[in-house]
């Protein structure tokens, strides 16, 4: 992670520092080249043709440099059948301008900037393409590469063309630029530095925290404790508190495969030895004894395979099935058992709800077909979602609603708490096991919803509202 870090740094400044150069280089080269053409103005504006029609200055140039031999800024003004009027610091050399090209000369031009000097032949200039009527070029000279900016204008009372002409060496120009390239160059090389160390400090010190937390996962596989308690950052409070939600998950669902195993443990205790008493006795009702016993092993074993499978999959993040479709399929299943009852069906066919579709045909099978049983032969399915405003509570899971009415004899309300014990049953008279209604509360129960016994206003009959989770 570091090196990529480093890698990145290095190809961003990189890049940031060539486009830096470029953008300053093409900078002061433009002031210096203003600096020349502030002068060449000046130059112009001060100039006049003389009695002998020679051209003069009305006032002198500012700059000492001018009065220095070989001072590096020199100017010159040239026409053609006069002699050139030089600047003092030209001493006993020239300029050459535009107009006075030889054969010989040799010029180098670039369309973009102007060139190192290639080759030339003793005072030669190397032009540059026209700005207007001004032109910079680059001139070799004992003091270096001078840079020359000309312009060729007509003076009044003149019928000659006079070329004014400054030139500067460009060793100073290019102390300039060098100083500025010294100047990117370690500045980016200390900000490389000191970023790629901060990116490792970073991720050093950013991810000390996960240590900790791998520290207190150590600690709760050896035993030492149950949970993360350690005091950490608020950037790594979310995933510890999943953490701790997941672990308290398993925990939660260890805890009823344990009670689950106690309880079926138990339920087979009492069948197991009523057998091998009546087998030790060599009781003459041992076959009736063994079949009947058997019968409530298999209850008990049919309930807790039913509570577990739905307890193994009520944490599924994909938990989801449509309610509609669930009802249709046990109505074609229950209609093969009791084809004199009438079922109607009414509601929405898009709701769904977050249980897997096999405990969700689990519960309405045991719901429709003891309707269908027990009823006097008309059960009405209602499918919506509980309207109730839940503004109060924003936690407040949203609901779907599932009404299986019948018009059979129903249930006293003083009963109704009581047959959704193991077992229970208030018509004996009919098979079952009396663990229908069992099974529905504790597995409706496992994918949080609820289930309610009514009397139907409609049919007169039993109601059994059921709620589960609406899926989103």
């Amino acid at each position: 992670m570091i090196s990529i870090a480093a890698a990145w740094i290095l190809v961003l400044l990189f890049g940031g520092g060539l486009i830096l150069d470029r953008i300053l280089t093409n900078t002061i080269t433009s002031n210096f080249d203003e600096q020349l053409e502030y002068v060449l103005n000046a130059m112009i504006t001060s100039a006049e043709i003389g009695p002998d029609g020679e051209v003069l200055f009305n006032r002198p140039l500012g700059d000492q440099r001018f009065l220095e031999p070989d001072s590096g800024l020199y100017w010159q003004i040239s026409g053609e059948g006069h002699q050139d009027f030089p600047s003092r610091s030209l001493w006993d050399r020239s300029l050459k301008p535009r107009a006075n090209e030889s054969a010989e000369a040799a010029y180098i031009y670039d369309t973009t900037k102007i060139i190192q000097l290639e080759e030339a032949v003793g005072d030669v200039a190397v032009d540059a393409p026209d700005r207007n009527d001004v032109s910079v070029s680059i001139q070799p000279r004992n003091d270096g590469v001078l840079r020359v900016i000309e312009r060729g204008i007509y003076l009044p009372d003149s019928d000659t063309r006079w070329w004014f002409m400054v030139a500067q060496s460009r060793n100073e120009l290019d102390e300039q630029l060098a100083d500025v390239r010294r100047t990117i160059f370690w500045s980016f090389v200390v900000l490389g530095l000191g970023l790629i160390i901060l990116a490792t400090l970073q991720t050093f010190y950013g991810l000390w925290p996960l240590r900790r937390v791998r520290q207190a996962i150590y600690a709760m596989r050896t035993g030492q404790q149950d949970r993360v308690t350690d005091s950490l950052p608020r950037e790594v409070i979310p995933m510890v508190d999943e953490l701790n939600a997941l672990l308290e998950h398993n925990e939660t669902q260890a805890e009823e495969a344990r009670r689950h195993a106690g309880n079926l443990a138990h339920a087979l205790k009492t069948p197991l030895t009523v057998v091998m008493n009546a087998a030790t006795a060599q009781a003459d009702d041992l076959s009736d004894t063994v079949i009947r016993e058997a019968r409530v092993m298999r209850r008990q074993v049919d309930h807790h395979l039913a509570r577990a499978r739905a307890v193994g999959r009520r944490g599924h993040a994909h938990s989801r099935a449509n309610v509609w479709q669930s009802v249709e399929a046990v109505e074609r299943a229950v209609t093969r058992l009791y084809s004199h009852v009438r079922f109607d069906v009414d509601g929405k066919r898009d709701i769904d709800v977050t249980v897997e579709r096999q405990d969700l045909d689990e519960i309405l099978g045991n719901v429709i077909e003891n309707a269908a049983k027990y009823g006097g032969g008309s059960v009405f399915v209602t499918v919506g979602v509980d309207n109730k405003d839940s503004s109060a509570n924003a936690d407040e899971k949203p609901m779907a609603e599932i009404w299986v009415e019948d018009d059979g004899m129903g249930i006293p309300p003083e009963q109704r708490e009581q047959i959704f014990d193991r077992g229970a049953r208030l018509d004996t008279g009919k098979p079952g096991t009396g663990l229908g209604l069992a099974i529905v509360r504790d597995v409706v129960e496992i994918y949080e919803g609820t289930v309610m016994l009514e009397e139907s206003e409609d049919l007169g009959g039993l109601l059994v509202r059921l709620r589960l989770p609406l899926a989103g």
